[in-house]
């Protein structure tokens, strides 16, 4: 590093005399412009959704104010949100730091030396001669070649970035509160069709108990009647975990310690329900709205902003600077012959450093090429993940349709087994058989209703609602 001052480069600081580096805007290839990625959804013409763009606060749709003050609680105190507001924070502090490299910058100096000149020989005590020296320095970075403006950009566009983490954050939450709530309610709905199907077994192994006492039945048959019972309460306690899984996890996300999860939830036997098509809007809406590829966009921002902080290494540094103190020794040290200075501008040049610099450069050059695609690749897994939410949640729609047929035809035949079998027109084998089907729709539509659901709270995570 060679360092001086002077006016011999006024040449080379006049070629200096720009921003260093490529200015940034989105590449005119960037997946985000593309014609594909911003048209409507393949899925969007199905009935279950509406060309509407989908509302800030997409959870209020439910219209269920318990679900909306979960929520609320939660984006106000879930752990991870802190974490990620912090992080957003000390990303402006870093763009505070950076942007106080191009403010006056001072410093204080005071030193006291002794020195002994001449002979080996040292005597006790040592025969010193005692200097001094203090002065204040001022320094003023011209930033000729703009490579502090390069390195603001380049905070400000990491501290976006953090933001729209932060932005990621708050989605996530949002949509694992109502999923949990989703999870409670439908686990209630599942024990409450659970002990449906356990009650008509139960009073069918009554039944065949009282038939076996009047010697119309079988040892067989009632053991088979109570093999039928024990199945469907030997799903309950399963069905009671889950559910109290569910409670702990949305008292963790609300910010609560497990035991303090909302009790009043406990007893939930409606899960959140959709009254309106769900509004998905269409891809550029998408590209907008989501904060993971806002991050994406702004890590490449500040990427390409990089680059110019490495190439303003090319060009001389320039400030502007002066100096005033005392030097002398401490005898006379305050002395008008010891005040001294100067003033003028301090030039700095790592000029025969070029291939190092020029290495950087390239560096930064591949780590936007890096940026950009990843900028692509979070664009085009925001369309797939959005596409599939949507596929999946109409076809499960029809599944849930067709599951509830299936349960109304499993009832009926139960109904008309015990019919029969009341008036010996039929075996318990049947009876039990056509109870084994009812279980299993019941246990199977309770499961399609808590799947659409989650479905529907896949597409809302997918469309990234909730940050705005």
């Amino acid at each position: 590093m060679r360092r001086f001052a002077g006016l011999a480069l006024l040449p080379a600081l006049a070629l200096a005399g720009c921003v260093a580096g490529p200015d940034y805007h989105v590449p005119e290839k960037a997946m985000a412009k593309s014609a594909a990625a911003n048209r409507p959804f393949n899925s969007g013409a199905e009935n279950a959704f509406a060309q509407a763009d989908l509302p800030a606060k997409w959870w209020h749709l439910y219209e269920d104010p318990r679900l909306d003050g979960y929520v609320e609680e939660a984006l106000r105190a879930n752990t991870d949100l802190r974490a990620a507001d912090a992080n957003f924070s000390r990303a402006s502090d870093v763009v505070r730091q950076v942007e106080a490299g191009r403010t006056v910058q001072t410093k204080v100096e005071a030193a006291a030396f002794g020195a002994r000149v001449g002979g080996y020989t040292l005597t006790v005590p040592l025969d010193l001669s005692w200097s001094g020296l203090a002065g204040v320095t001022i320094e003023y970075p011209l930033d000729l070649a703009g490579g502090i403006k390069r390195g603001i950009e380049a905070a400000n566009d990491q501290a976006e970035a953090a933001k729209a983490a932060r932005d990621q954050v708050r989605v996530t939450v949002a949509a694992m509160v109502a999923r949990s709530y989703a999870d409670v309610c439908s686990a209630n709905v599942t024990l409450g069709a659970t002990r449906h199907v356990l009650d008509i077994e139960t009073q069918t192994l009554h039944s065949v108990q009282r038939l076996f006492k009047g010697g119309r039945g079988t040892a067989f048959d009632v053991t088979r009647a109570r093999a039928a019972a024990d199945r469907s309460a030997a799903a309950i306690p399963e069905i009671l975990a889950a559910r109290q899984a569910s409670l702990y996890e949305l008292a963790a996300l609300m910010g609560r310690v497990p035991g303090d999860y909302p009790r009043e939830l406990e007893d939930c036997a409606t899960p959140p329900t959709l009254r309106q098509p769900l509004p998905i809007g269409d891809g550029t809406a998408l590209i907008k709205r989501r904060p993971d590829i806002r991050e994406a966009e702004r890590r490449l921002a500040a990427a390409t902003a990089d680059i110019g902080v490495e190439t303003s290494a090319l060009y001389p540094q320039v400030a502007l600077a002066g100096s005033a103190g005392f030097a002398q020794a401490l005898s006379s040290f305050f002395a008008p012959s010891s005040f001294g200075g100067y003033g003028g501008p301090l030039i700095s040049w790592a000029f025969p450093n070029r291939k190092a610099i020029h290495a950087r450069i390239a560096a930064a050059g591949h780590g936007a090429d890096a940026a950009s695609a990843q900028f692509d690749g979070t664009v085009i897994e925001a369309l797939r993940q959005t596409e599939t939410a949507l596929s999946a949640y109409a076809r499960e729609i029809d599944h849930d349709r067709a599951l509830e047929a299936s349960r109304g035809d499993a009832e009926k035949a139960t109904g008309q087994a015990n019919t029969l079998f009341r008036y010996g027109r039929t075996g318990v084998l049947e009876v039990l058989t056509a109870q084994a089907n009812l279980a299993e729709a019941e246990a199977t539509l309770a499961q399609s209703r808590a799947t659409l659901i989650d479905r529907q709270i896949n597409v809302f995570l997918a469309l990234g609602g909730g940050w705005e």
